[in-house]
């Protein structure tokens, strides 16, 4: 979700004093004024947005022109994965001359990058903010694999720092030591940019309604890939931010077998067991991550059936779930190379689980 701001506004806390109160012995919070409980229901959605998002560079970009995704007429197959690459690589070319033509230069560029031979998408969307889906690695023989879930904010345009994450994870994979780069420890890496993010400035961001989107799309996803690679891969899902709260949202019958939640406001479930899900869930938060500024509470929305927040933090104990050691990590700093994120968000993808050091 990119760089933490630096400030964080903060709501109210239980021991805050309360200015001009009548009688400063008593706790104000054990028989809140209704005036009070309505401004605290009022601020909530902006105390969220305030410590969930930062204005970042790259914005929407709704106008821009670009042809329908390409069509696949065969499903997704081992064999059938070249073809697929090609026609999304097609496609990817003929939205960067139309956007180039409509003198969107950096959306252009962007486009371009993925159409390199070099590129390996399984999904191209040029319209509007954009979608993509890249694999890294030989996805037909891989016997891990790793799928990246992005947080807000994430889209063509900014696409390029979500492909660094990508990268970085598959050098950590692969550049391993010779003796363990055998035929059962092929890796792939997927960044799923497969859904439409929320905007950092917006309502969307504070609830789940974005993910409750995505989850679908996420585990048909996930389905379609256990036909293209081989049946019995480790797959591994790694959720930063919002991209958790998707991940917790698709939990209830995703065919994965780990689940990590990294830098995550919250899933919208109160714990692992509310998840509904078989994989190991596990979850981390670095020293220097903003996120632990967010409020983690769920509530309802001035009657209209919208929760805003959350919920139960993932790292916290109440949730459950496996948390591991992330050291001084900030909210963009889960995939720095050399780092011990890295280093353990490797070990989950490798289904190492007893070499995951601990938080």
């Amino acid at each position: 979700m990119g760089t933490p701001p630096t400030t964080h506004p903060q709501p109210p806390t239980a021991n805050a004093p309360h200015a001009g109160h009548p009688h400063p012995h008593r706790n104000p919070h054990r028989h809140p004024h209704p005036l009070r409980r309505a401004l605290l229901r009022l601020l909530l959605p902006a105390f969220l947005t305030a410590a969930i998002v930062l204005p970042l560079a790259g914005a929407a970009r709704p106008t821009v022109p670009a042809p329908p995704p390409a069509t696949l007429t065969t499903p997704l197959t081992p064999a059938a994965l070249p073809a697929a690459y090609e026609a999304n690589r097609k496609n990817a070319g003929e939205a960067a001359r139309m956007a180039a033509a409509h003198g969107d230069t950096h959306r252009a560029a962007a486009d371009r990058a993925l159409a390199a031979p070099s590129r390996h998408l399984l999904a191209f969307d040029g319209r509007g903010n954009g979608q993509v889906v890249e694999v890294m690695g030989d996805l037909a023989h891989a016997r891990h694999i790793a799928v990246l879930v992005p947080g807000s904010d994430t889209t063509l345009d900014t696409y390029p720092r979500f492909h660094r994450a990508a990268a970085s994870l598959y050098a950590a994979l692969t550049h391993r030591p010779a003796e363990s780069r055998t035929p059962a420890n092929a890796v792939a890496v997927i960044a799923w940019l497969g859904y439409e993010t929320p905007a950092t400035v917006s309502t969307t961001v504070t609830t789940t309604t974005r993910a409750d989107e995505a989850a679908p799309r996420l585990r048909a996803f996930v389905r379609d890939l256990r036909t293209a690679a081989p049946a019995d891969a480790h797959l591994t899902l790694l959720c930063h931010s919002y991209g958790s709260v998707v991940c917790g949202r698709a939990a209830p019958g995703l065919a994965a077998d780990d689940i990590a939640l990294i830098g995550s406001p919250g899933t919208g479930a109160g714990s692992v067991t509310a998840l509904h899900t078989r994989a190991r869930v596990w979850a981390a938060r670095g020293a220097a991550d903003w996120v632990a500024h967010v409020p983690h509470v769920r509530a309802g929305l001035f009657g209209t059936g919208v929760t805003v927040g959350f919920g139960t933090d993932p790292v916290s104990a109440a949730f459950g779930a496996r948390v591991f050691d992330v050291a001084g990590a900030d909210h963009s700093g889960y995939f720095t190379p050399g780092s011990a994120s890295l280093a353990n968000l490797a070990r989950i993808t490798l289904g190492e689980t007893s070499e995951v050091t601990r938080a």
